[in-house]
């Protein structure tokens, strides 16, 4: 017996031969992608480096959103060369997630860190 291309896939309105062009994850991917890169804060690498206390340190903070609308605050620190500990934050909205990323970068400039190059811990 031959299968003919045009017919159901389990039920579903979907036919065999096009099934495959039709892919709900390439239709979405595009425009959430852009709306989502467009929310994003730029994120903020500090280092602390004090050769007479043997102490090379880095602190990364990142915000980025969540699936359910809300925004993390990624903190990743640790001894530069290491891959150190990371914490995330959850908070409702963008807004307060970009003040606490604020508060945290202050905190840690008073205490003696600066601000380094893109990503270069």
């Amino acid at each position: 017996m031959a299968v003919e291309e045009n017919v159901r896939m389990n039920g579903v309105n979907r036919l065999r031969r096009i099934d495959s062009q039709n892919s709900l994850d390439k239709i979405c991917l595009g425009s959430e992608t852009l709306a989502m890169h467009a929310q994003q804060l730029e994120p903020v690498h500090l280092s602390r480096i004090d050769p007479a206390h043997n102490m090379r340190r880095f602190y990364c903070l990142t915000v980025q959103p969540t699936l359910f609308g809300g925004a993390s605050l990624i903190r990743n620190w640790g001894r530069i060369g290491t891959r150190g500990q990371t914490m995330m934050e959850t908070f409702d909205c963008q807004d307060e997630a970009a003040q606490a990323l604020v508060r945290l970068e202050r905190t840690k400039i008073r205490r003696g860190y600066r601000e380094t190059g893109c990503g270069v811990v």
